[in-house]
């Protein structure tokens, strides 16, 4: 184990989970996360594979317990699985109690037992409805089948699975119900998620049409099912319940409703080597500058610890009296999901 000092926020959090987006392309186009014609980074603001093990592996030094690889798509990233092996030694070691990622289900049939190999127990699979011509509409190229396969890949690979639903008014409100009985039939956990003030086209209110509060969705799945509360924490900021009709676990993450930075613990890293402290807050602290500075980590512990010493309390994100407060103009794809 290490000597160095776990890492602890101004507010007494121990920062003990981290998410780090590996690239900020992806084989989708979710109406939410991208626009329609993304610009991509150019390569070299990207940290390279080795990078990101340099970096993943300070924060473990630092007692980062949890790591999640987020994209983009994580899975598109060339030679990814090189990076999830390497990560797979912390692992071994006990340093790292979980390795795990989020993805939109498209290349698992490829990945699901490499990732299995590799130490990966569990994957949040992105996916926001169960009907084809609306999961095309989402996601702008389509490929359910494809992800269909993944998720059944997953299975087959021992990996366990847990859906990620952004609640969207007008677009899935009709299929909540629908998507917690398909995944209690199938021994998935199931999480909604209320769409974020993030990306360029916020201004014209987008996100405020597509706003759907998670208070409304519960309430909804309530006409059909009895949810009673339960006190699981999986490292994350979902609030859980058991649905008593199916055994499943529904959870509910509200960053506007009701927003979850009193428990944060928190932090995340962009594929350009950015260090968020809080994803409803604009601060960041360019690690990549001082990891491209020398092969030292004194200056690169000491920047993490700098900026762990900056974290806020909490984001500003607000949907109330019908308006978008708090929005950020990087996209969701950049700083990872």
């Amino acid at each position: 184990m290490s000597d160095l000092p776990q890492l602890i926020d101004p507010f007494a959090r121990a920062i003990t989970y981290l998410r780090v987006s590996v690239t900020d392309r992806c084989d989708f186009r979710c109406v939410y996360c991208m626009s329609e014609n993304m610009t991509f980074l150019p390569k070299n603001d990207l940290l390279s594979l080795e990078e990101l093990d340099r970096l993943c592996t300070r924060f473990v030094e630092h007692g980062i317990r949890k790591l999640r690889i987020t994209g983009g798509e994580p899975l598109v990233r060339k030679g990814i699985m090189t990076f999830f092996d390497a990560m797979s030694r912390h692992l071994a070691s006990g340093a790292l109690e979980e390795l795990t990622l989020t993805t939109n289900g498209s290349q698992l049939r490829r990945f699901a037992q490499p990732l299995a190999d590799a130490g990966v127990k569990r994957v949040n699979v992105s996916l926001d409805t169960l009907d084809e011509a609306k999961f095309k509409a989402i996601t702008r190229w389509g490929r359910f089948a494809q992800v269909m396969d993944g998720i059944d890949a997953a299975v087959e690979a021992g990996l366990k699975v847990k859906l990620n639903v952004v609640a969207l008014k007008g677009q899935n409100d009709d299929e909540a119900i629908r998507m917690v009985e398909w995944c209690g039939a199938r021994g998935f956990d199931i999480t909604f998620i209320e769409v974020m003030p993030m990306g360029e086209d916020m201004g014209d209110g987008l996100r405020l049409d597509q706003y759907w509060s998670l208070k409304d969705v519960r309430q909804h799945l309530e006409t059909a099912y009895t949810l009673t509360d339960i006190p699981l924490n999986t490292g994350g900021p979902a609030r859980y319940s058991r649905v008593e009709e199916t055994g499943g676990r529904v959870g509910f993450i509200t960053p506007l409703s009701h927003n979850f930075c009193e428990s944060c613990n928190r932090v995340r890293l962009t594929c350009t080597g950015q260090l968020f402290m809080c994803l409803g807050q604009e601060d960041e602290a360019d690690l990549r500058k001082v990891l491209r500075a020398g092969p030292g980590n004194e200056a690169l512990d000491g920047a993490i610890r700098a900026a762990i010493a900056r974290k806020p309390k909490g984001h500003d994100f607000d949907y109330s009296r019908q308006r978008v407060g708090g929005e950020m103009t990087r996209h969701m794809s950049h700083t990872g999901g």
